[in-house]
């Protein structure tokens, strides 16, 4: 299927009913009095985050969403019915935009709970309403108020705790495919990898936590140059980058430390926040190095980046070094999903002096 992380709709919420002038008419009741009942209220547009989504395809199609608008009122005291309601499912994850002004409006970060996206419009009042004990014959209706109608754009941000970062090539699809049930295209070319896989990882008996991989990015990115520019955004909600570096390119001539200075650059570009992100460097295809070089291949690359973060050398083909990495990431997204709190200390506490100035 498609992965579509982008998409534009149109919400139209009904309008409410217009109210109704009556008067009820019977024989031997000549002054029956004012009978006309209020209009419905016009149908409201919800969105709902679905656990059996992953795409936003369905509203690539569909674009264009109008709630039922809401009854007259009638005579004999009978009020209109409302319109019926409409939800749109759409993946967890999923961030609602005015599309006019690029104003956030929803995050459907949990399943099941439904936000309101455009309002139905009330319904009218009929004369009925009007009714006092010095109006007794109310002429007086309204019409119903206009529902709500907005231009939405929806992007999808992908929920994961793993973010795997890295040049094309570098081995990411084959590292996800070793350690999750993912299972992503694999080739010896550039760009395999066309949009986001996620992969959750089983570290041991209710120990798992959720990789993405993104297209493979190269410099430039951050102006729309490759593929991966168009999906950095899923990298924006999760916990630890993994900077997956090819230790043996099919090149020679590639630098692979100024590849990675380069993508950390981009990253930086594009997002701040991301580029501060906590990243560990996996170093990965050590099986393609001769045994007695691979030591001094890791720490030539450590040296020329001045890394002073978490290094961990692996081979996602072999599937060498892999179980340091996985425990390691599982204790640190473990860290962040409960994290200590420590609490505060005031001076004026039995027990604890107050600093020199």
């Amino acid at each position: 299927m498609k992965f579509v992380d982008e998409a534009t709709i149109d919400v139209a919420a009904g309008n409410g009913g217009a109210g109704c002038a009556s008067f009820r008419r019977e024989k031997f009741i000549p002054f029956g009095g004012p009978d006309g009942g209020n209009g419905g209220r016009g149908g409201s547009i919800y969105a709902v985050a679905d656990l059996n989504l992953n795409t936003l395809i369905d509203y690539r199609y569909a674009r264009r969403h109008d709630a039922p608008n809401g009854e007259s009122g009638r005579g004999s005291d009978q009020f209109g019915a409302a319109g019926k309601d409409i939800v749109l499912r759409m993946p967890v994850g999923t961030i609602i935009r005015d599309a006019e002004t690029g104003d956030k409006l929803h995050e459907l970060l949990e399943p099941g709970v439904p936000v309101l996206v455009a309002k139905g419009g009330d319904g009218g009042f009929g004369n009925l309403h009007f009714k006092s004990s010095t109006n007794r014959a109310p002429r007086q209706k309204t019409p119903g108020w206009p529902g709500e109608s907005r231009h939405l754009k929806l992007e999808l941000r992908v929920l994961a705790d793993v973010g795997l970062l890295g040049m094309p090539n570098a081995g990411k699809s084959t590292l996800i495919s070793a350690i999750s049930n993912a299972r992503p295209k694999i080739a010896d070319y550039p760009f395999t990898t066309l949009h986001p896989n996620l992969g959750v990882v089983r570290v041991g008996p209710e120990q798992s936590f959720v990789v993405a991989d993104i297209p493979g990015l190269i410099e430039g990115a951050s102006e729309g140059a490759g593929l991966g520019h168009q999906f950095l955004r899923h990298l924006q909600r999760t916990e630890l980058l993994w900077h997956v570096i090819d230790l043996a390119p099919f090149d020679d001539s590639i630098d692979v430390v100024a590849q990675a200075r380069a993508l950390a650059k981009e990253l930086k570009l594009y997002d701040p926040a991301l580029h501060a992100k906590p990243r560990w460097l996996v170093l990965n295809k050590i099986d393609m190095i001769p045994a007695e070089e691979r030591a001094a291949r890791v720490k030539d690359v450590v040296r020329r980046l001045r890394w002073k973060g978490p290094v961990f050398a692996v081979s996602a083909l072999a599937r060498e070094g892999l179980s340091p990495l996985l425990h390691a990431t599982f204790e640190h997204v473990s860290r962040q999903r409960n994290p200590v709190v420590i609490p505060d200390q005031r001076f004026d506490e039995p027990g604890v002096e107050a600093a020199d100035e």
